[in-house]
């Protein structure tokens, strides 16, 4: 559980990535934000790196809490797929510098702690999709013709190109509303032919 002080830096951080770039986030920008000395930014963390796996690790545990919760529920698949993703997209716009730090695997090239927890969210929230779809696959509610792996990776990587996609517009449109429109699309792709209408009503 983080400390008030190290909750703190970790907002800190995340709105200096808001207002400048990710590039700008050095632990010199923080101590100047907050007004306390290098020093004791150090006694919460040990590095830069160190904070940013803070931010990735408070994003996992609410990304993969919303995830879990929607694969127990008594609800159809496409039903909670569309929920998850609305949840993400709602979080997003809420917290648009969080997109700077997720989505930044070619900065993280020389600092395998951050590749490497990026690559934990990406695979637990596949495998957890993969359940759902299989669920869904199993009720007739998502098609059956392709393999559940490769459905995940079709509905992850459009919501991914998605999501940077409003990053790199400058954040101009409505994310949320936007992305139920693009996840109306999703489900309508990925479900049976004879599903598509009545999925289409239900999220509609």
């Amino acid at each position: 559980m983080q400390t008030a002080r190290q909750a703190e830096i970790v907002s800190t951080a995340l709105e200096i990535v808001s207002e400048k770039g990710i590039t700008s986030l050095t632990i010199k920008a923080i101590s100047s934000r907050i007004g306390i000395s290098e020093a004791a930014i150090y006694r919460h963390y040990e590095s830069k790196t160190h904070i940013m796996l803070a931010i990735l690790d408070l994003f996992k545990k609410q990304s993969t809490q919303l995830f879990q919760q929607r694969k127990n529920e008594q609800k159809p698949a496409p039903i909670k797929i569309k929920e998850i993703f609305s949840r993400h997209f709602v979080k997003f716009h809420q917290t648009p510098s969080l997109i700077p730090v997720i989505f930044s695997e070619e900065l993280f090239r020389n600092e395998p702690q951050l590749l490497n927890k990026v690559g934990d969210i990406i695979r637990e929230n596949q495998y957890t999709l993969c359940q759902i779809i299989r669920q869904g696959q199993d009720r007739q509610e998502i098609r059956n013709d392709l393999e559940a792996e490769q459905i995940a990776t079709i509905v992850l990587g459009t919501l991914r190109l998605f999501i940077k996609k409003w990053q790199l517009s400058k954040y101009t449109f409505n994310l949320v509303k936007e992305g139920e429109k693009m996840v109306r699309s999703v489900i309508t792709v990925i479900s049976p032919n004879q599903e598509m209408e009545k999925n289409h009503n239900r999220i509609v």
